[in-house]
């Protein structure tokens, strides 16, 4: 009777020990498999229209990475120094990016939402804006 009883036991922690295994194994795969979704490097050649600026000392942007949200990127002066430009490229997973432009360090759209410029599937994507008017 008693190796009856020891016998039920151990296979009782076999189909246990089967269990936790599977278990274990299971955990182990799905926390060594990547969720990071694939990144794509995406071209923004951004310009903006600064005409109705005064004393314009610089003109920047400021943005996700690899911009920055504290300190401008500075832009490049185009055609009679009212329209900047500026290209970019961006590693993302996303298919998108927010950015504001500043002038003399000020955030332009105050108190509104930032512009959020959508990635062209392939090539370079062309946004042009006015600086503090919202398309």
């Amino acid at each position: 009777m008693k190796s009856k009883i020891h016998e039920n036991k151990k296979n009782k922690l076999k189909i246990l020990s089967k269990k936790t295994i599977i278990i274990l194994v299971g955990l182990v795969s799905l926390f060594t498999t990547s969720c990071v979704q694939k990144s794509y490097k995406r071209k923004v050649i951004f310009t903006v229209d600064v005409s109705k600026m005064k004393n314009i000392k610089s003109v920047g942007i400021r943005g996700e990475k690899p911009l920055d949200w504290k300190n401008d990127t500075e832009m490049t002066a185009m055609k009679k120094d009212h329209i900047y430009t500026l290209t970019k490229t961006f590693e993302t997973g996303y298919k998108f990016v927010e950015v504001k432009f500043t002038v003399n360090g000020e955030y332009e759209l105050k108190d509104q939402p930032n512009r959020k410029i959508v990635f062209k599937d392939d090539g370079a994507t062309n946004y042009k804006a006015v600086f503090d008017v919202v398309k």
